[in-house]
């Protein structure tokens, strides 16, 4: 996020909050599954905020859907672009439910992002402990072991 005021990071934060209970309660768009809200940048006179979002695998009618739901891929990818366009064409009727619930004179105009963060993340830790695995296969049990934890 880019050098925020005290008072835009505060906005930041009321609308990142906000947002995750409008997005659960009031989106009545089949599209929107289970999004969370990871983080809300504002620009510096409060006219647009860009609200980073993660889309969590919903469960479908079809098993065979569900089946591929535990490995990232296209399915994934076309779930997280048909939330990102149901989230920014609900854009509209979030900043209007915005504007009841903030003490602001303006609402900043809302734009949807796919935060990734949280899959490099996982990303990540699964190449740790792949080379730890390999590791350990190719010293044996020789390694000194980290106690404290």
């Amino acid at each position: 996020m880019a050098n925020m005021t005290p008072r835009g990071q505060r906005v930041a934060d009321q609308i990142q909050r906000e947002l995750a209970t409008l997005i659960q309660l009031e989106v009545s768009d089949p599209r929107v599954g289970m999004v969370s809200v990871t983080g809300v940048d504002v620009s510096r006179d409060l006219a647009h905020a860009r609200v980073f979002v993660t889309v969590l695998n919903t469960p479908s009618a079809s098993d065979e859907a569900n089946d591929s739901l535990s490995s990232p891929g296209d399915l994934d990818r076309l779930e997280v672009e048909e939330n990102l366009k149901a989230l920014n064409q609900a854009s509209g009727y979030l900043r209007t439910l915005l504007a009841k619930r903030l003490a602001l004179r303006s609402v900043p105009k809302l734009q949807f992002r796919y935060d990734s963060s949280i899959e490099n993340g996982a990303q990540l830790s699964s190449l740790i402990d792949s080379a730890l695995k390999a590791d350990i296969a190719q010293h044996g049990e020789d390694l000194p072991v980290d106690d404290n934890g």
